[in-house]
């Protein structure tokens, strides 16, 4: 059907683990590193809505183009 309910819930594990180490790193003044733990998981969470529009393209492509 539409999105898998898994991905939504790795999305949500990754957002409270990142928001838990960030948290910890900034109460304890490593403010530097809690911006880069913030960055990487960002990242990591756009590369994981990336491949999903890219299969959403895909199946947009293979509808209107017949292949």
């Amino acid at each position: 059907m539409g999105i898998e309910v898994d991905v939504i819930f790795k999305i949500a594990g990754v957002g409270i683990i990142v928001a838990f180490l960030h948290t910890i790193l900034d109460q304890v003044g490593k403010k530097e590193y809690a911006q880069w733990v913030t960055l990487f998981g960002f990242i990591y969470i756009l590369f994981m809505v990336v491949s999903i529009v890219d299969g959403l393209f895909q199946k947009i492509r293979s509808v209107f183009l017949f292949q």
